[in-house]
């Protein structure tokens, strides 16, 4: 009898590798380098608390508080509470549209983990693995995924792209560009903004063997050469391409999905350079967007969706638009998004709370009418608190982020911003110092403001980066009418993901009540023994907040293992 062998599943042409978020206490270790006094790191302390000589962030913090508040349960790894377990938006685009061009792909969304389902892919010898890098901004997280994946499969083509590849090109001439991506070890680097169909096209050839020299918009090593093909611009339709959700697995996606209307950016601020990047404001038809929405609806377990354009509200009427379409679909969503109180009036409020909009990511950036004309915003200080008052009457969550130490700034200008804060009430806030970026509008005008420095560290004719960290600082010590929203794993987009696992938006407000109390002992520098008997006392009541929490499980986490074998 002749034994009849199982036969081996074929391999992917690509697997995308979603996000890798470094290990804190590693990233924490290398900003630690510079110096506790750096203001790199002393934006770092934002976003962490040390108790017991432990650092915790605050989703550390979270799933802490949860263990001690119900001993008698398991409360496992993979049952964790993580924000990047919201379905990494980039790797699900790009295999969906490798897909719709004939090749066999699969994603990895959280690579940290995710490791075995990503070694038993490169067990079985993919053509390619292609690394996105949507929210890198420095080399660390890919060098450490390109190390993973050669210790696994030596042969297979690893290809990294998006705007940490983009920034580079952009930045640098061709030998320092070279340098810069030859740090992270890949084989071929897509240098084009969008970038999806020079990633297809990557695939295609390295598949059939073809010769990488004919593909534009990529940088490659040939024999010791270091190409770079031509440029050439993308324009991908987003009404061809949007995703079907519906084509995923609704286990592994869980409750909670983002998803964009729009590319680009309608304004010019002059501290971003994300216009330059993405070109011209690109916008999807409504009737695309209601094909995806109905295809979220369809997966029967999506209770959040955020909305990740920059300009969701912009132009206002096909917005108003967007708002009845969900209404007369009746998703019964809860909805976020970023919001621009200067393109909004009473009729789209109402819309948007109507249509299930639960919370809305406002960048203020400034509580001074200088500054907000030295950053070219569209909206007035009016404008804003108006915006405000009206969402908060809606019940619609605010968050308001805020630059501080901008070209101009003083300490008058922060005073205006601590009073705008005050005075509207947003619910979360965060205030960050200014990034020195190059590429930027406002790194063009060094010679009338008498900018110095780059990146973290920085100055101008009127403030340096110490002094502007030193009123950050200040800032969080006194405000006590909004609560402050860390970074690290958190932010703003944390909340619905939190929805979707069952914590309530006031139940999220009780936990930061306390969680800015152990924030503010970090700060604040509490002499060591104050600190931990206020940390104790901080923490139990914490524990009492949690203790009647009823989280929604994880939503099986062992489906993707299930799926790859």
């Amino acid at each position: 009898m002749t034994a009849v062998m199982p036969a081996q599943r074929p391999s992917h042409d690509c697997i995308v590798i979603g996000y890798y978020e470094s290990p804190f206490d590693k990233y924490e270790g290398l900003l630690r380098k510079y110096g506790e006094a750096s203001e790199a790191y002393r934006d770092l302390r934002f976003s962490f608390v040390d108790i017991d000589g432990r650092k915790m962030t605050f989703p550390d913090l979270l799933n802490e508080v949860i263990r001690q508040s119900r001993p008698d349960r398991i409360f496992e790894r993979e049952t964790e509470l993580k924000s990047g377990e919201i379905p990494n938006l980039a790797a699900v685009y790009l295999t969906q549209f490798l897909a719709k061009r004939g090749l066999h792909c699969d994603y990895i969304n959280l690579f940290e983990y995710e490791k075995d389902r990503l070694a038993e892919f490169l067990s079985r010898d993919p053509i390619a693995i292609a690394i996105t890098t949507t929210l890198y901004v420095v080399n660390m997280p890919v060098i450490e995924i390109v190390k993973f994946v050669r210790e696994h499969n030596k042969k297979v083509r690893i290809i990294v792209g998006g705007p940490l590849i983009a920034n580079h090109a952009r930045n640098f001439e061709t030998e320092t560009f070279r340098t810069a991506v030859e740090d992270m070890g890949a084989d071929i680097y897509v240098i084009e903004g969008a970038g999806e169909l020079t990633l297809s096209q990557v695939v295609q050839c390295l598949k059939d063997g073809g010769d990488l020299a004919e593909i534009p918009n990529i940088a490659y090593s040939d024999n010791g050469k270091f190409v770079v093909t031509p440029r050439l611009l993308e324009q991908n339709s987003l009404d061809e391409n949007y995703i079907d959700w519906s084509r995923f697995d609704a286990a592994i996606l869980g409750p909670t999905i983002q998803t964009r209307t729009a590319r680009s950016c309608a304004f010019n601020c002059s501290f971003c350079n994300y216009p330059t990047r993405a070109g011209k404001l690109t916008l999807a038809d409504i009737q695309t967007v209601e094909r995806e929405l109905d295809s979220m609806r369809d997966l029967g377990g999506v209770s959040n969706v955020v909305f990740i354009d920059d300009t969701f509200n912009v132009p206002l009427p096909r917005f108003k638009d967007l708002c009845r379409m969900m209404i007369r679909n009746k998703y019964n969503f809860n909805w976020f998004s970023y919001f621009r109180c200067s393109n909004s009036d009473e009729e789209a409020l109402d819309l948007m709370a109507e249509s299930g909009c639960r919370g809305v990511f406002l960048g203020i950036e400034s509580g001074s009418p200088q500054i907000l004309t030295n950053m070219n915003k569209a909206a007035t200080i009016d404008k804003y608190r108006d915006g405000i008052r009206m969402l908060r009457e809606r019940n619609i969550m605010t968050f308001g982020s805020f630059i501080v130490g901008f070209p101009g700034e003083t300490e008058q200008t922060i005073a205006e911003t601590e009073s705008f804060i005050r005075e509207t009430r947003v619910d979360y806030y965060r205030a960050q110092s200014w990034y020195c970026e190059s590429g930027t509008p406002i790194d063009r005008q060094r010679e009338k403001y008498g900018i110095k420095g780059e990146g973290f560290g920085w100055s101008h004719s009127t403030m340096n980066s110490t002094e502007a960290m030193a009123h950050i600082e200040k800032l969080f010590l006194s405000i006590k009418e909004s609560l402050w929203l860390p970074q690290w794993s958190y932010d703003f987009w944390f909340v619905p993901y939190l929805l979707g696992r069952g914590i309530g938006l006031e139940q999220f407000r009780e936990f930061m009540v306390f969680g800015n109390k152990l924030l503010a002992l970090e700060i604040g520098n509490v002499p060591q023994r104050q600190k931990a008997l206020l940390q104790r006392q901080y923490m139990k009541k914490m524990r009492e907040v949690a203790r009647d929490w009823t989280l929604i499980g994880d939503h099986n986490p062992q489906a993707r293992a299930e799926l790859s074998n």
